[in-house]
């Protein structure tokens, strides 16, 4: 590794182990991982009891490629992304990913004082990150943190996360086509459900793991 990439790492790690601490101290679990490869171990392990298991549609969490080993341990996979699915399907399935055992997202920004950031288009990821599912882990890249206030972490999810998001996704949105938010009215507007959890939500075991890798948008 070059002398810019150690240094760049360096910081970077700094900058995670200081979102770690504040995250501890509003009350969530978290652990710094050096690498994406750890955090795939982790969630494994932390599977073995779980029968069904959420996806929350985060490509942080898709890029993990968990679902083939989650499969071979004989877990029941709740993921609505999955091709092939009816419209009613996706929706039942998002249903039961409000009370399945483990839940698997990403967040979409993180600020140093520990607040995690999501904006949603239709609330179901975020829902089940702060209640229903027996236990919820949410993986985070150096790349979503904020050093700011919940309002810069908003700005940064609408600014950097939802236009390519809208594009992955093939909306019709304004973002999709120019890149940037225009704070638009379209039916197809993915910035609708904005949650913000300042503390550990009370009956929710939530653990987040802040990894020193670029993940997700």
């Amino acid at each position: 590794m070059s002398v810019t990439k150690n240094l760049v790492n360096w910081a970077n790690e700094r900058k995670c182990r200081t979102a770690v601490a504040a995250l501890e101290k509003n009350g969530f679990t978290a652990f710094y991982l050096q690498s994406a490869a750890e955090a795939a171990d982790y969630i494994l392990a932390e599977a073995e009891d779980a029968q069904t298991v959420g996806f929350g549609g985060s490509m942080s969490v898709a890029d993990l490629q968990l679902g083939p080993r989650l499969l071979e341990k004989g877990k029941e996979l709740l993921n609505h992304g999955a091709p092939g699915l009816s419209f009613e399907e996706r929706l039942e399935i998002m249903r039961r990913q409000l009370n399945c055992d483990l839940f698997l997202s990403g967040s979409n920004a993180l600020t140093l004082s520990g607040c995690l950031v999501n904006i949603d288009a239709i609330g179901n990821r975020v829902g089940s990150m702060f209640f229903g599912p027996k236990k919820v882990i949410v993986v985070v890249g150096r790349n979503k943190l904020v050093d700011g206030s919940t309002q810069d972490a908003i700005n940064r999810v609408k600014n950097w996360a939802s236009p390519p998001n809208a594009r992955r996704l093939n909306y019709k949105t304004p973002c999709a086509e120019t890149g940037f938010c225009s704070d638009c009215g379209s039916p197809e507007r993915i910035c609708r459900v904005t949650v913000v959890l300042e503390r550990k939500p009370r009956y929710t075991d939530v653990r987040v793991l802040v990894v020193n890798e670029e993940m997700g948008l």
